[in-house]
């Protein structure tokens, strides 16, 4: 696959170098001279001088047979363009984009450029997953494909601690993957007992999440 990313920070030539590693085709595009300089010997003929804003700069970087584009300079607004006309000129369906600032989401989400991934957010669901007064967390979710996948802890008063997976009467387009307990996960079948402090993950249709969530949290 040949694969175009605009930004080279440490995020952009680390993945470059993975991809690279997993056989793919990649040009890295670069418009800070001093950080494209110290990247050249690098990477050699992978890195390109210039703005990936710029129409000219991603034609000589070859999009018209990029397969995939990812913008992940430290500009929100730089990679909403870069995806937006990779999307829309050139109609390549696979784009992501890094948010930097979370702020910043929904213009993404308005103009349809799909998916992005923010540290900031990334690290505030790890968090709420140690964190025990958090009572579900979303660990992937996946718009365009309607499905998310949500961990949700059970305290004492949780209305199916003592039952078992059988027992429930789980919404459509939802379905009990794991049960983490004591630090360790395994896949339930009918006859598990549900225990209090055990973590259920559950993949689910997202307007099903407040049904499940009634299920397994107190009221």
């Amino acid at each position: 696959m040949y694969v175009i990313v605009a930004g080279a920070g440490k995020v952009g030539v680390n993945l470059t170098r993975e991809l690279l590693g997993q056989g793919h085709e990649v040009t890295l595009i670069e418009n800070r001279r001093q950080r494209y300089q110290g990247i050249e010997q690098l990477l050699e003929h992978n890195i390109l001088y210039g703005d990936a804003s710029e129409l000219w700069v991603l034609e000589r970087a070859g999009i018209e047979r990029a397969e995939m584009v990812i913008a992940v300079t430290g500009d929100d607004e730089d990679n909403i363009l870069i995806c937006q006309v990779a999307k829309e000129k050139y109609g390549i369906s696979r784009i992501i984009a890094r948010v930097n600032n979370p702020s910043n989401r929904s213009h993404f989400d308005l103009l349809g450029i799909k998916p992005v991934v923010s540290a900031t957010e990334l690290i505030l669901r790890l968090l709420e997953h140690e964190v025990p007064h958090h009572k579900l967390v979303h660990l992937l979710d996946l718009e365009e494909e309607e499905i998310e996948i949500i961990e949700i802890r059970l305290d004492e008063k949780s209305p199916v601690v003592g039952r078992t997976v059988g027992d429930l009467d789980t919404p459509d387009n939802t379905l009990v993957i794991s049960i983490i307990r004591d630090g360790r996960g395994m896949v339930p079948n009918a006859t598990t007992v549900f225990q209090a402090g055990d973590d259920i993950l559950a993949v689910l249709d997202p307007q099903r999440e407040e049904e499940l969530k009634q299920i397994f949290t107190p009221s």
